[in-house]
C-alpha cells in the first residue's frame, strides 16, 4: 500500500512539474511573441526575428510537453515571421507575428 501511494505521490508530482512547464513556456513564448510584433510594427524586421525565434523555442517546449492545436499554429507562423523577417519583410512578418500570437493566447487558455 505504502508504495502504491508513493507511486500516485510521484505521478501527480510529475504531472504537476509538466503542467508548470507547459504554462511557463506558454507564457515566455506570448512575451517573445508579443515584442516580436510591436518591433515588427516599427519596421525593426532584425529584432522581430529575434524575439521571434525565442518565441518559436518556448512554442516547440510547450507544445512538446503538451500538444495543442492552436500552439502547432502559432509554431507555423513563428516559422514564417523568421523566414520574412530575415528577408526584411517586416510588415509580412509583423502579420504573421500577430497570428502567432493569438494562437498562443488561444494555446494558453
Amino acid at each position: 500500500m505504502k508504495k502504491i501511494l508513493i507511486a500516485l505521490a510521484s505521478a501527480l508530482l510529475l504531472a504537476g512539474s509538466l503542467a508548470l512547464a507547459e504554462t511557463e513556456h506558454t507564457l515566455q513564448a506570448l512575451q517573445h511573441a508579443s515584442a516580436a510584433v510591436t518591433h515588427g510594427a516599427a519596421g525593426h524586421a532584425s529584432v522581430l526575428v529575434e524575439h521571434a525565434e525565442a518565441a518559436l523555442t518556448h512554442a516547440e517546449a510547450a507544445q512538446k510537453a503538451e500538444p495543442n492545436p492552436h500552439m502547432a499554429e502559432a509554431i507555423t507562423h513563428l516559422k514564417a515571421a523568421i523566414e520574412h523577417g530575415k528577408m526584411g519583410h517586416a510588415d509580412i512578418a509583423t502579420e504573421h507575428a500577430e497570428q502567432a500570437l493569438q494562437h498562443i493566447k488561444l494555446a494558453g487558455r
